[in-house]
């Protein structure tokens, strides 16, 4: 049984940092696609960053380029994500994601759309403050 485990959410100030974690277990952790996604308030979820098995490619939405660093560690089976020089429009509820399926055109076009992921974790929180 597949589980994904978010931590690392709160409340911060703009310009502040936090660092999210993802436990997973229930799969064989090294091969799978994972990706962070967000929902704000009114809005629809949308994909923040995502990392490949093997060479580890990463990909982020244009929104955190240069802010957000998305990084695994597959001898913990746990996602990561840092989160640097966070504006209030960051704040959301941060999703950890996974697909088992291999890559194909569909993945490489668009890795950060939630119709790539079969799993889910339950949310962890944050909010950012002006």
């Amino acid at each position: 049984q597949v589980r994904l485990v978010e931590s690392g959410g709160g409340s911060v100030q703009a310009g502040g940092s936090l660092s999210l974690s993802c436990a997973a277990s229930g799969y064989t952790y090294r091969n799978a696609y994972m990706g962070w996604l967000r929902r704000a308030p009114g809005k629809e979820r949308e994909g923040v960053a995502a990392i490949s098995p093997g060479v580890w490619i990463t990909y982020y939405a244009d929104s955190v380029k240069g802010r957000f660093t998305i990084s695994r560690d597959n001898a913990k089976s746990t996602l990561y994500l840092q989160m640097n020089s966070l504006k209030p429009e960051d704040t959301a509820m941060y999703y950890c994601a996974e697909r088992l399926m291999p890559s194909n055109s569909d993945y490489v076009s668009s890795p950060l759309s939630e119709s790539q992921y079969n799993y889910w974790g339950q949310g962890t929180q944050v909010t950012v403050s002006s």
